[in-house]
């Protein structure tokens, strides 16, 4: 009995002993948990909190409304319109074949659109938001706000969509903007903007689009959304808005732009017009030219070929990208170098027998004209390349370098757009740099003779001969031309203006000026510009100039007998009115002929559009709207007939520039360049291409001889050279 109770006794502490055990573990347990909850409900209480609310709370940026372009009258040339949109997030969505196929009866999304989607949903990811659908009008909005809940991933979006009102008027300047690509992501990160882009698709790709982009995009807001478990917002739980873009007021003058690209008619051709007193770019023509609209969301497949295959390259900024030999549009620069550098004194009279003898070469006038004895006015009037042959070996090609490099020629002017091009101001240092072979590095002195007439190494831009022309008729005060005439704040309403002070002054003699200026009046008074400005209403200044595309090789120019690629470029450069210049222009027409048949007419129509209307507000003045401004229309152009035509040279032994003459048959005046050029360069490079090159030295009298080439290159780049250059710039193409 005793031991049924002892054991009894045992399993009874036994027992207890477990209660105990169980009874810790579980006090443990709780006191794990318990301190669990301390931590998470106390310790992290703040970050936890804010999780929680991330996951509530979604932060939608906004996309800042982009700022309109303006011309200097406020005539809208860049605008924004509200616009509805399908976005799709394809993690989401699940089934995208499928998720289409139940869609396109709602609404209808197109082949191209469905295969350019599936594109960019390889190149951005499942959980990118990516545009499906643009532009959707009213029905079709409101169609599928009705449906919205079929579709999920799917959302209807309001967004600012960019449109060119003007197509391809000023197209090169304006530019347009394109998808953001990986090397514009890339761009923004490394200078920090890229969180500024938060809801954005799109940025500047060209033009002032792209070099005004920062001022133009605006800051981006965001928007703090409460939303359910399935990701549908409930409401608006903080907002804090975008801040649009500046508006942006060019200096280009659209009457005057639309003016001066009809002008050109089917020619290709470049042509800018800078105002002198400010630096301002009154109009920036480049023809032919594209329409920018075509590239807001991808350019299709058929216009990308129609634009990229071209032998005319209208997406190539001519103006700016294009280098080319300007000719006699040279002379009054070298005219004035050797005034000033004390060369040759403008009263020297030289003869003129129509050719200049070197090194037992022949440099002929255009045209085989005789002027007999001439002197530095004369020269420039009648454009006698004797003369000027004469000259480049006196004042030497480092000099003339040092000089005229003042003037813009061969620099970067600095005009606020990308892609501006250096050319080429040949000299001494920068043939040793052109080129690797030793033998190869010598400047010849014949070189020179062709330099001093604007041919041979010479290659330069259009913007720069504006950019001289510009600065000769201020008498030397440099102003960097810009196209941007103000800006607006449209949050604020507080208009700036872009500075017009001189960037510095040439030290130049004003008689010296005002004698080149005086002979550039003759040249439209009575010289090789008269036919094109007979009965002009005003007094112009200017410089007939024609560039030779491929060497004669000693033989007659025939244009006719030429494949139309072949033949000359006509230039014009000049200012009006002479005595106190409102504007400077500087042309050049692709393969057109001769400066003063084809150039100068242009240059009239040009200037008596500008010059017939009243004097234009400074750049301090108050900023137009669009509501200020009567709707566009382009003044007709002077009733005063421009005659066509060339001029003539002097008879034999003339001694003045009034002894000017009809032409007799068969004979044309005009500045036309020597024999014997030198190819341009390549747009785009500073050095010379492979096809100009010598191969070995000159062999005999080496330092009277000018290499020779057979041809110019073009004035574009290859066809791989183009797709090289679109691609990096981030055009996108629609499949």
């Amino acid at each position: 009995m005793f031991e049924f109770k002892k054991i009894g006794q045992q399993q009874k502490q036994r027992f207890g002993l477990r209660a105990w055990v169980g009874g810790l573990f579980a006090l443990a347990c709780f006191c794990v948990l318990a301190g669990r909850f301390w931590f998470l409900q106390v310790d992290r209480y703040e970050g936890l909190s804010e999780r929680a609310d991330r996951n509530r709370i979604a932060v939608v940026p906004i996309a800042p409304r982009r700022g309109e372009i303006l011309d200097r009258n406020g005539v809208v040339m860049a605008r924004n319109y509200r616009t509805y949109t399908l976005e799709v997030v394809p993690g989401q969505v699940g089934d995208i074949d499928a998720m289409l196929a139940r869609l396109t009866p709602v609404v209808y999304v197109s082949p191209g659109d469905q295969r350019r989607f599936k594109r960019r949903v390889q190149e951005s990811g499942r959980y990118a938001s990516l545009i499906l659908r643009n532009n959707l009008n009213d029905t079709e909005a409101s169609w599928f706000a009705a449906h919205a809940f079929e579709f999920p991933g799917v959302e209807l979006r309001a967004r600012w969509v960019r449109e060119y009102p003007q197509g391809a008027t000023a197209g090169h300047v304006v530019g347009y903007i394109g998808r953001i690509a990986e090397n514009d992501i890339e761009a923004l990160e490394s200078s920090g903007e890229l969180g500024n882009y938060r809801g954005t698709d799109v940025i500047g790709k060209k033009g002032i689009e792209k070099s005004w982009e920062k001022a133009l995009h605006g800051q981006t807001g965001i928007e703090e959304v409460e939303v359910n478990a399935s990701g549908r917002p409930v409401r608006t739980l903080q907002r804090t808005d975008p801040v649009p873009g500046v508006d942006v007021m060019l200096s280009i003058d659209l009457g005057l732009q639309r003016v001066a690209e009809e002008a050109f008619g089917n020619h290709r051709g470049a042509l800018v017009a800078i105002d002198p007193n400010t630096g301002e770019v009154l109009a920036f023509v480049s023809k032919p030219a594209f329409d920018p609209n075509l590239f807001i969301d991808g350019i299709d497949v058929e216009n990308w070929r129609l634009l990229n295959e071209s032998p005319d390259h209208p997406l190539i900024n001519r103006p700016l990208y294009g280098t080319y030999p300007i000719g006699s549009t040279y002379k009054p620069f070298v005219a004035l170098a050797a005034l000033e550098l004390g060369v040759r004194d403008a009263k020297t009279r030289i003869p003129d027998p129509g050719f200049f003898e070197f090194g037992g070469q022949r440099f002929r006038n255009a045209g085989g004209a005789v002027y007999g004895m001439t002197d530095m006015h004369k020269a420039i009037v009648v454009s006698s390349d004797t003369y000027f042959y004469s000259l480049g070996p006196e004042i030497g090609v480092n000099r003339l370098h040092d000089f005229t490099k003042q003037f813009g020629f061969g620099q970067i002017t600095g005009i606020d757009l990308d892609g501006e091009r250096k050319g080429v101001l040949p000299s001494t240092e920068w043939k040793r740099q052109a080129y690797k072979d030793r033998r190869q590095q010598q400047w010849y002195a014949g070189e020179t003779i062709s330099v001093a007439v604007g041919q041979g190494y010479n290659s330069f831009t259009l913007l720069q001969l504006a950019q001289g022309t510009s600065t000769l008729a201020n008498s030397g005060a440099y102003r960097k031309p810009h196209l941007v005439h103000a800006t607006r704040d449209t949050h604020t309403g507080v208009v700036t203006p872009t500075p017009s002070t001189p960037e510095y002054r040439i030290p130049l003699k004003q008689e010296n000026v005002d004698f080149v200026k005086s002979a550039m009046v003759g040249v439209v008074r009575s010289g090789t510009a008269r036919r094109a400005f007979a009965g002009a209403a005003y007094q112009a200044a200017g410089k007939t100039g024609t560039a030779q595309v491929f060497s004669l090789r000693g033989s007659q120019y025939r244009a006719h007998e030429l494949d139309e690629r072949l033949r000359d470029h006509a230039l014009f450069m000049g200012f009006a009115p002479a005595d106190k210049p409102r504007i400077a222009v500087a042309l050049l027409v692709e393969n057109a002929g001769w400066g003063a048949s084809v150039a100068a007419p242009i240059a009239r129509t040009v200037f008596d559009y500008w010059l017939s209307r009243p004097a234009k507000p400074t750049a301090g003045s108050r900023i137009m709207l669009p509501s200020d401004v009567a709707p566009l229309s382009v003044p007709a152009q002077s009733e005063t007939p421009v005659p066509t035509g060339v001029s003539a040279p002097v008879v034999p032994g003339a001694t003045s520039s009034d002894d000017l003459v009809e032409p007799p048959p068969g004979v044309v005046l005009d500045d036309a360049p020597q024999d014997e050029p030198l190819p341009p360069l390549i747009p785009g490079s500073d050095k010379p291409p492979p096809s100009m090159r010598p191969r070995s030295a000159p062999k005999a009298a080496p330092a009277q001889q000018a290499p020779r080439a057979t041809q110019r290159p073009s004035t574009a780049p290859a066809r791989s050279d183009l797709n090289d250059l679109f691609e990096s710039s981030g055009f996108g193409v629609k499949q």
